[in-house]
């Protein structure tokens, strides 16, 4: 399987009122991201609860790679990514989707009963058409 790269940040500006953060990647994809669950969630980004003067000061990282506050206080892009993904709806590629099918030797219908969807549904999700949901995710996890 081919390795998979991530886009890298261009860019990064804090959204008003909101612990949340715009992100242009070098795909040319703008996408506008809450992180307030990581930063509420790790003592690390205490200091960012407590400061949008701090939060506002956000830049991106030398390669790209990630965004940094201050020395101490930094973000992957491949976090980024994953919670941009995850708040657009978006768990599993429809790649990794297709894989999981194939590897199972599922024809779209066995695949369908074995998850309670539609054929169509499947269909739609191993294409790219519709986002894969989180609970969709889980289940092809658990049927491994």
């Amino acid at each position: 399987m081919p390795k998979k790269i991530l886009p890298r940040i261009i860019l990064v500006s804090p959204l008003l009122n909101s612990l949340s953060l715009r992100v242009r990647w070098t795909t040319g994809e703008e996408t506008d991201i809450d992180v307030s669950g990581p930063i509420h969630m790790f003592k690390l980004y205490e200091p960012l609860r407590h400061s949008a003067e701090l939060f506002a000061r956000v830049r991106v990282g030398e390669h790209g790679t990630d965004i940094i506050w201050t020395d101490e206080i930094d973000m992957s892009a491949d976090t980024l990514r994953r919670l941009a993904d995850e708040q657009r709806g978006v768990t599993m590629a429809p790649e990794a989707f297709r894989l999981w099918r194939e590897k199972k030797a599922y024809t779209l219908d066995s695949a369908a009963r074995a998850l309670g969807l539609s054929r169509r549904t499947v269909a739609y999700y191993e294409q790219g058409d519709k986002p894969i949901p989180r609970v969709v995710a889980l289940a092809t996890k658990a049927l491994q």
